[in-house]
């Protein structure tokens, strides 16, 4: 059995109660995780192997890779780990200090990789590039010039595929 576990409508409040494939029900969250974690299967989707980001719209779990498995699931958090110990702030500063004009996800997450000597799929070294960037944008070090992609709820989910940023210009004050 696969204990696959799926919210379902609560009756006190609102909240979700969950029930997994073998019969099981859970009044909240965490015996719901519990119990994923106690057969092997992933407590970020609860072995379903899709995660939620809007309304009606889903994708693989970022926590197990789409599998549903603790296994992955915790193969993966230790990838993101070592990702973000290899992965500095530094790192991602000293390499788009190298571009003169804008720059793409990718080809920071690529100048990285190739620069640390990772192989493809060894370490989540896009993500972690993403987080960095996204990090610098917020304290105004870089702006992003792309627009999205694919709008999926509205303007309020937004899809970015390989986004471009460009260094702020900084005033000679």
């Amino acid at each position: 059995m696969n204990h696959t576990i799926s919210p379902t409508p609560g009756v006190l409040l609102g909240a979700d109660a969950y029930a997994c494939s073998c019969g099981a029900s859970f009044a909240d969250r965490m015996p719901a995780e519990l119990h994923a974690a106690e057969n092997d299967r992933c407590t970020g989707c609860l072995g379903s192997g899709e995660e939620t980001m809007a309304p009606g719209v889903t994708r693989p779990c970022t926590n197990c890779a789409g599998s549903g498995g603790r296994r992955e699931q915790i193969i993966w958090q230790l990838a993101h780990s070592e990702a973000e110990q290899l992965i500095t702030m530094s790192t991602v500063r000293g390499v788009i200090a190298g571009f003169d004009g804008p720059f793409r996800l990718s080809e920071i997450a690529d100048t990285i990789r190739s620069g640390l000597d990772l192989p493809v799929g060894r370490l989540p070294v896009g993500p972690r590039v993403r987080d960095l960037l996204l990090e610098l944008q917020s304290i105004g070090e870089i702006t992003m010039i792309s627009a999205p992609d694919e709008l999926l709820d509205g303007t309020d989910v937004v899809l970015y595929r390989d986004p471009s940023w460009q260094r702020t210009p900084t005033l000679g004050i």
